[in-house]
């Protein structure tokens, strides 16, 4: 009799963790597993450990996670516990870490311990530089095909998100940049 309880509650606020959040989620966990997948190695090795993580079961778990627990921290919080991470990433000037939040990317130079945020503002669909306490806005999304890049000057100039108008924007500061050094 408690085993047919306990299974029915299972059953019943599961269904219910489903029905109510009313949220399909991003499904970061399980997205972050199958990228780590594709980058592994050749299409042959991507394919192997493919296979091997349905037998082993870590898609089923880690879709499961996402599922149970993490879309729906995700729904009531609007926050994914799973999105924020820290990579480091050498380039040509040094190494950085690059941290990545909700709100944006943290830029850190390893060696001069500068730091750089790149912030989203949601209120405003727009990109903003964080350097030394001061904020630059450099890019606000118009609409789907149209976003506004700050120019040299400092005003702003709409562009359109094809190859021409990042063309044209491009030439612009080209051009800019070229008559300042005069």
């Amino acid at each position: 009799m408690k085993k047919i309880y306990l299974t029915s509650a299972i059953a019943i606020t599961l269904a219910c963790s489903l029905t109510f959040s009313s949220c399909i989620g991003s499904f970061a966990l399980t997205n972050k597993v199958l990228d780590w997948n594709h980058h592994v190695g050749s299409k042959a090795v991507n394919e192997l450990v493919f296979a091997a993580f349905w037998i082993l079961p870590v898609y089923e778990l880690s879709a499961l996670a996402d599922v149970l627990v993490i879309n729906s921290i995700e729904f009531w919080s609007g926050k994914n516990p799973v999105q924020a991470y820290t990579k480091t990433v050498d380039g040509k000037n040094g190494t950085y870490l690059v941290k990545c939040d909700s709100k944006g990317y943290t830029i850190t130079n390893k060696q001069t311990k500068e730091v750089v945020k790149l912030d989203f503002n949601a209120a405003d669909n727009s990109w903003s530089l964080n350097q030394g306490g001061k904020d630059i806005k450099f890019m606000e999304y118009v609409d789907d095909s149209h976003v506004k890049m700050i120019t040299p000057s400092g005003s702003f100039s709409t562009v359109e998100l094809n190859e021409q108008g990042v063309w044209a924007y491009e030439h612009m500061a080209a051009q800019a940049a070229a008559y300042a050094m005069k």
